[in-house]
């Protein structure tokens, strides 16, 4: 039973303490894995509220490490592996044997907080249960145990601070483009939010040949990183409705769109960017009503649609993006940046100040 540190959530309104907590051995379906790295993604912030205060909470669905040891019934995944980690599926329902594994029929249940079907604890502080199991994972800590429908073998010397966020933000950001929206040369298509998975949509968008891109973006400093990765244009909508903008860039409208905010507003500025027959993708989890023409969306032939996980099933995508990395066409490295565990919240800081798009803590 590993003893190692956590991130620890006890009160949502408090910042994370690290504390030693230890890990259960991996039962016959589980796999043990010694965490080097864990993306920080607003998943996790936005989760932390599910808690009371009395009881500790460990967050992280980006891991990125090495098995320890596997059980008895574990097939695929061997001690020593290099894996990153992801969302868990049932691989048995309809959608997951169609190959769209991110809307699975248990995806709910299996992704959320939750202990064993016996209700022994994985994850303990002394005699008090963690409450664990986030993405099948809870990888905000030195050991994880996970399945193995959501751990990725990827190559031997794969950097596990760029692979961690592959487990999530990053894969859902390129597999939007990729393999939702999937624009074909001479398309244009417009990002809204430059974070960490519309960053990583550019940067995919930018691996297609002869796709033009426009970023929409609050902040300078992310506009301006935009613009070395390709934008052709980083428009800040504080200075206005962005559409005519983008309107006079495409020749009438953009083909393509992604929303990363889960804003109404922003995605109805993001339909009403587009040109006839075009197509937006929303990926941003957020509420409310968004103000739609819909004379306009009927006139003009333009799609809604969303996306989850980047419609990736991740033991095939997470490996393609490793390899788009390798070849460097694909510099995820820019976005990253690394902290010890115990800078947790001074990664925090840094994010929401901008000055990291997407920091990933190490163990």
């Amino acid at each position: 039973m590993p003893t190692t540190s956590a991130a620890i959530s006890r009160d949502p309104r408090a910042e994370f303490t690290i504390e030693p907590v230890e890990i259960d051995d991996p039962r016959a379906d589980e796999i043990l894995v010694r965490v080097v790295a864990a993306g920080i993604c607003h998943t996790d912030l936005v989760s932390r509220a599910a808690g009371a205060a009395d009881r500790p909470i460990l967050l992280g669905h980006e891991g990125a490490g090495v098995v320890e040891a596997v059980g008895a019934d574990v097939r695929g995944v061997r001690p020593g592996d290099q894996v990153v980690l992801s969302y868990r599926h049932c691989g048995a329902c309809r959608n997951c044997r169609l190959g769209r594994p991110a809307y699975c029929a248990g995806a709910t249940k299996l992704n959320q907080f939750g202990a064993r079907p016996d209700r022994t604890p994985r994850v303990r502080i002394g005699a008090t249960a963690v409450r664990d199991g986030f993405f099948g994972q809870s990888s905000f800590a030195g050991y994880a145990l996970t399945t193995a429908d959501n751990t990725v073998v990827v190559p031997p010397g794969t950097d596990p601070i760029v692979a961690a966020p592959l487990g999530c933000g990053f894969q859902t950001g390129a597999g939007a483009v990729l393999n939702a929206l999937r624009p074909e040369p001479g398309a244009s298509l417009v990002v809204y939010g430059a974070g960490a998975v519309g960053m990583a949509a550019l940067l995919a968008a930018k691996t297609l040949p002869d796709v033009d891109v426009i970023v929409v973006e609050l902040s300078p400093e992310r506009r301006s990183l935009a613009m070395e990765f390709g934008a052709s244009q980083a428009l800040d909508p504080a200075d206005g409705d962005t559409t005519a903008a983008i309107s006079e860039r495409t020749g009438g409208g953009a083909t393509h769109a992604l929303d990363t905010t889960g804003r109404p507003e922003v995605l109805a500025n993001a339909v009403a960017a587009l040109g006839i027959g075009g197509v937006v993708v929303v990926v941003g989890l957020g509420v409310g009503v968004p103000p739609i023409d819909l004379r306009d969306i009927v006139l003009s032939g333009k799609m809604i649609r969303a996306c989850l996980e980047g419609d990736a099933v991740p033991q095939r995508f997470i490996p393609e993006l490793l390899a788009l990395h390798a070849a460097g066409r694909l510099p995820l490295e820019r976005l990253v940046r690394g902290y010890p565990c115990t800078e947790i919240n001074a990664a925090l800081a840094d994010q929401r100040a901008g000055r990291v798009v997407k920091p990933v803590l190490t163990w």
